[in-house]
């Protein structure tokens, strides 16, 4: 370690954001590192792809094991550094990475098996044709720090099964999660070198988007994906981006109020609102407006803040400094803005150094920053609408387009509202849970990214799809090959009735034509 830390003379410290307490401090990985980590992986993918599905995904079976065997464990490492009660890191982080693996169990087989591709054309019916999907190679992949264990470890079990091997840069706030990770996988008989983890700060990540990789998988801020965007397309390396959101949560007059209230409260807090399915923007019908901000307010008070080893802690901190003057800037400005504070809308330095209280805001709009960026915190602005049509238009006014809710007690309506919304998921009358569906898609639109992880749509993304061809009259020279004049002018034209013209009668007739100068030519 020593050696790697003189090699790049950069560090990176993990710290407790509840206390304050520096968990490690490790080396950052430089070039020489990346490009070393790369080859391992490379060299490990190849025969990799050979091992049989079955055995790949045995692997996955005895991590399954092994994580529910140490869940407790798990659950500590990733509430010390990422600050989130002990509950929400195993109900969000080991149980959604548990289910993960029996998705992966059940569906890679079946994405891996060839598929036939039938022709309709009943030229091309002298050809057989069927799909086959093959593996990148090496997939990298960044990941946040919000959900240090779950996101990545949901992503590099897809690739692996898929048949690649895996780098992944964490972030440098967590990336003792990644290592963990990594330990459990390995210790489920991994094959060494098919995932490698590389340590560092946004440098490091930059070097291995500039690495001979295959593809990329990146979880961040839009300003970085833009900036990973524009040098992949440098080298035309693929990439999946999911660049974060501002969801919004549309509560209709027919909603049950105690039941939205208690999702808005849950889904603006919940990780201390560093979640990008967070509800960010909440819209609610003025017929109950002021019922539904007096339960929010009233179930916030009762909130319990602390340390998330705290059994009884139910909002923990935000991940950093720079994460907490971000929460207080929207404030400041929406106050600045007429906004006001019905509860919360402070630190709370008595308790550790990164905590905000829960905050519900009112008299809210789309000019403040608060409606238009995404906080990353624990904030739940609340702004009143008087129609559908005006709340479908609120929640489509913003960059972002990553996940939305809608509220009613008419599921129907519900389900038509949420087709108008412009977003990659709508959960109607409820929130953040899609994340947890191993079948779901995850990712979104606008500024909120560019493909999907997750559901079958995801493990599409870690798969080359090749079509094969093959001829069953090989003997056969075939009709458009080389002969232009205007007989096979002719030809062409019956073979173009015979295919599409109106009436059929016309069809049949193109056809004979055509039949008459293949003959007449000796192409057949």
């Amino acid at each position: 370690m020593r050696d790697l830390l003189t090699s790049t003379e950069r560090t990176v410290r993990v710290m407790n954001p509840a206390t304050g307490e520096s968990l490690a401090e490790l080396p950052c990985a430089g070039a020489e590192q990346v490009a070393a980590a790369v080859n391992e992986a490379r060299a490990a993918q190849k025969r990799w792809a050979d091992v049989a599905v079955p055995e790949r995904l045995e692997v996955l079976r005895n991590f399954q094991r092994l994580l529910h065997e140490q869940k407790d464990e798990v659950a500590a490492l990733i509430s010390d550094e990422a600050g989130k009660p002990r509950v929400e890191a195993l109900l969000a982080e080991v149980v959604v990475t548990l289910d993960a693996v029996n998705f992966y169990v059940r569906e890679v087989p079946r994405l891996l098996r060839s598929q036939r591709v039938p022709h309709a054309n009943p030229v091309m019916k002298t050809k057989r044709g069927w799909l086959v999907r093959e593996p990148y190679g090496v997939v990298g992949i960044i990941s946040p720090w919000n959900y240090p264990f779950s996101i990545p470890a949901s992503e590099v079990m897809g690739a692996l099964a898929a048949g690649n091997a895996v780098v992944l840069k964490p972030s440098e706030l967590t990336p003792l999660s990644a290592l963990k990770l990594k330990e459990l996988l390995e210790a489920a008989r991994l094959p060494k070198g098919l995932l490698q983890v590389v340590i560092g700060d946004g440098l490091t990540g930059a070097t291995l988007v500039a690495a001979p990789i295959d593809k990329l998988i990146f979880t961040g801020s839009v300003a970085t994906g833009k900036k990973i965007a524009a040098a992949a397309a440098e080298k035309m390396l693929p990439v999946v981006l999911e660049l974060g959101g501002k969801d919004p949560m549309i509560v209709l007059q027919d909603a049950d109020v105690e039941v939205a209230s208690s999702a808005a409260v849950w889904g603006a807090f919940m990780n201390a609102g560093q979640t990008c399915l967070s509800v960010e923007r909440c819209y609610v019908h003025k017929d109950i407006f002021a019922a539904f901000v007096d339960r929010c307010v009233h179930k916030t008070e009762r909130l319990r803040v602390g340390k998330g080893s705290e059994e009884t802690t139910d909002v923990g901190p935000v991940i950093s400094q720079q994460q907490l003057r971000t929460v207080e800037a929207h404030v400041a400005d929406a106050k600045a803005q007429g906004a006001r504070v019905l509860i919360g809308g402070h630190r709370l330095p008595d308790i550790g150094p990164n905590f905000y209280a829960p905050t519900v805001l009112v008299d809210v709009h789309h000019g403040m920053r608060v409606m238009r960026e995404e906080t990353f915190g624990p904030l739940l602005p609340i702004m009143p609408f008087a129609s559908d049509d005006a709340a479908v238009t609120l929640a489509n006014d913003s960059q972002f387009g990553l996940s939305a809710s809608v509220w009613t007690r008419d599921r129907k309506r519900g389900e038509a509202l949420a087709g108008r919304i412009e977003a990659g998921t709508v959960m109607v009358n409820d929130v953040i849970t899609c994340f947890g569906i191993g079948e779901a898609p995850h990712g979104g639109v606008k500024a909120s990214g560019i493909g999907r992880t997750h559901g079958r749509i995801g493990l599409e993304e870690l798969v080359r799809t090749k079509y094969i061809d093959s001829d069953l009259l090989p003997g056969m020279p075939k009709v458009w090959w080389y002969g232009y004049g205007a007989e096979f002018r002719a030809q062409m034209r019956g073979f173009t009735d015979a295919l599409f013209a109106r009436p059929l009668g016309t069809r049949a007739r193109g056809l004979m034509h055509a039949l008459k100068a293949f003959v007449r030519s000796g192409r057949v």
